[in-house]
């Protein structure tokens, strides 16, 4: 069978898979490394190939038409489906090896995982890691992740999920915040205290604090002038500093509680907890890369506890 591409063709679509994703020749030109002339030629040659034209151009801007959005569709599964092939060949086999890409929250990152990696690493000196740390929702399966740690219960879908931890919550304060305002000692008095409160960047939503009451799960809303968002570590440095208190899962909250810069209150109220699973996609060719990342990191969780 005589070959249809060839590797200019090959780095032609993926040249204008790039551009089509960031809206913008220049960007994809300052991605890859090269000048907007050459990505313009590039994708110029690639329309003369197809008989059509992909995008629609001006002087301010880049548009896909409607074919463009088309070509796109298609390009990006096939270029999806030879990268899961490359991956798949690279992990086949008892010693993992190749690249794992993996996307993680900042707060499980740095407490969690980012302490851990390096053993991992040792442990598999062929396998290189590249890690994502934000708390954007990547999708694994479009942009190429081989798995990610996610918050709260998983949707049903595409993906395949192991619970790591439900992470226990407690409620914390500075000493000096509690000397000034002092001590909380049941849930009521919490409207007389700055709670710190962390606002959900997706849905714009203000968590509200989790309890236990009598057995009962209770939902708390809460009040203060302190709203963070995307970053969950703003509020225990707010915390740390004697801004309120603020309800935040152990693991974080027990480094600065070992140093005295927190002490916890409402003990009496703490059982609550939100989970975190790890997310990969569904693949029976699921790499050795992968199965070692989930187990090494299950295992180092369990023994953490």
């Amino acid at each position: 069978m005589s070959r249809r591409f060839d590797p200019v063709q090959l780095s032609s679509i993926d040249l204008f898979c790039r551009a089509a994703e960031l809206g913008s020749f220049t960007a994809a030109a300052q991605v890859l490394g090269l000048t907007p002339a050459a990505v313009s030629r590039s994708i110029a040659r690639l329309e003369a190939r197809v008989h059509t034209r992909l995008f629609s151009r001006t002087t301010r801007q880049v548009k896909l038409t409607d074919d463009g959005c088309l070509y796109l569709e298609q390009c990006q599964q096939a270029l999806a489906q030879i990268d899961a092939v490359e991956r798949a060949i690279m992990g086949r086999g008892d010693t993992p090896r190749g690249r794992l890409r993996i996307s993680a929250p900042t707060t499980y990152a740095h407490f969690r995982l980012l302490p851990v990696l390096p053993r991992f690493m040792a442990r598999y000196p062929q396998l290189s890691v590249e890690v994502n740390v934000s708390n954007r929702n990547v999708d694994l399966v479009d942009e190429g992740y081989d798995i990610a740690i996610r918050m709260g219960t998983p949707p049903e879908g595409r993906l395949v999920a192991r619970k790591l931890e439900d992470a226990a919550l407690g409620v914390f304060a500075s000493p000096a915040y509690l000397r000034r305002h002092g001590v909380p000692r049941n849930l009521d008095e919490l409207q007389h205290h700055e709670c710190i409160r962390f606002q959900m960047p997706s849905t714009g939503r203000t968590l509200p604090w989790l309890f236990r009451v009598d057995g009962l799960d209770v939902d708390q809303p809460v009040a203060g002038r302190a709203v963070f968002s995307d970053d969950v570590l703003g509020c225990v440095s707010h915390a740390t500093g004697g801004g309120g208190l603020v309800q935040i899962y152990d693991f974080i909250a027990a480094p600065a509680v070992h140093a005295g810069a927190l002490s916890e209150v409402l003990e009496s109220y703490r059982g609550r907890s939100r989970p975190f699973s790890l997310l990969y996609p569904h693949n029976r060719h699921l790499s050795a890369a992968v199965r070692a990342f989930v187990d090494f990191l299950a295992g180092e969780i369990n023994s953490a506890d």
